[in-house]
């Protein structure tokens, strides 16, 4: 027998003695390589019973009747069974509500205590920071339907309620309120009074209403509308603290927007076309507690009529802005005259 048929007789008898496993093949070098048995399972066909879908469908839920409704609902609000009420024992309840007390008893304590943090920061008479405070506007009297004054002077209907409005406005300013309430100040300075104690209430200026002449109602209760001459008031907005034109006293101007210059005619002011600096520097409501504004009466005496005119009076001093392109109340106040006769 050949010495090579006897090699390959006693490497079969070896592997019939040792048998390699099913997913591996060894070779004549020693190599092994892993068999795709695993890959080729994956590829079997499918059997019958695995191509049923039906049998993956999620199953319905039974319809439950109104009365096994209502009784699981019984049984939620109360289990007899094991002495629950709305799926807690009674422990449960005491601790969930012991916890939800302590939890907004603490959220009181701690809003109260923020609260009197900032109540107790600040000043009831006067604001912390003011360092912000934009120059004051301007505002005016009638002040009804917008700024349009629009009436007859023969119709007494068309001006009647721009007569009402100056007589509401003008109320508080009476001569016997104002001797009452108010001292009569004769310095041309402003009126500080910082050296009282915080707290301590402010003297206010007597401004009357007689001061105001043609304008105040007094000596013509329709101030000028029955005659075409209508009277409007002006006044400063109220700023607290604010010394308004650095020592000079702010005055007042008027004049045509649009339309012709001469259809406005003759100007008048009363008392004069400045506010005093006596007035001024305003202490609040809690301090400056009987405060009257002081007040420009404006007589357009001249007004011509069936003439629609656009007028436009202004604050000029110190510190004032009247030009604002963004805020038309801002040192100024825009109105219109449609007059007739």
């Amino acid at each position: 027998m050949e010495p090579s048929s006897t090699e390959g007789g006693a490497e079969e008898t070896l592997l019939k003695n040792h048998p390699s496993p099913p997913h591996k093949v060894i070779l004549k070098h020693g190599q092994e390589l892993e068999e795709e048995q695993e890959e080729l399972a994956e590829h079997q066909p499918l059997e019958q019973e695995d191509l049923n879908f039906e049998r993956w469908k999620r199953r319905p839920i039974p319809q439950r009747t109104l009365h096994q409704k209502i009784d699981d609902l019984k049984k939620y609000l109360w289990n007899a069974e094991t002495n629950e009420f709305m799926g807690r024992s009674g422990k449960s309840w005491s601790l969930i509500l012991l916890f939800y007390a302590a939890l907004y008893m603490f959220l009181a304590a701690m809003f109260g205590g923020c609260l009197f943090c900032l109540m107790w920061s600040i000043s009831p008479y006067h604001p912390t920071y003011n360092d912000r405070v934009m120059p004051p506007g301007m505002t005016m009297a009638p002040h009804l339907e917008g700024h349009e004054i629009t009436f007859n002077a023969s119709d007494r209907k068309s001006w009647k309620k721009y007569a009402r409005s100056m007589d509401e406005y003008l109320r508080p300013y009476n001569d016997g309120a104002q001797d009452r309430k108010n001292i009569r100040c004769s310095q041309d300075t402003y009126f500080m009074q910082d050296d009282l104690e915080e707290s301590a209430e402010r003297k206010a200026c007597q401004f009357k209403r007689s001061w105001l002449g043609d304008c105040s109602g007094l000596r013509d209760p329709h101030y000028g509308y029955s005659q075409g001459r209508p009277c409007i008031l002006l006044r400063m907005n109220r700023i607290l603290g604010y010394l308004p034109g650095q020592g000079k006293p702010i005055n007042v101007t008027c004049g045509v927007k649009k339309g012709p210059p001469e259809a406005l005619g003759e100007i008048q002011f009363f008392p004069k076309s400045i506010f005093d600096m006596k007035y001024y520097p305003y202490y609040g409501k809690l301090r400056h507690v009987n405060y009257s504004s002081p007040v420009v009466a404006v007589r357009f005496a001249g007004l011509q009529y069936d003439t629609h005119i656009q007028v436009q009076c202004k604050l000029n001093g110190k510190g004032i802005i009247n030009d604002s392109p963004t805020d038309r109340y801002l040192g100024s106040v825009t109105f219109s005259f449609d007059v007739g006769a």
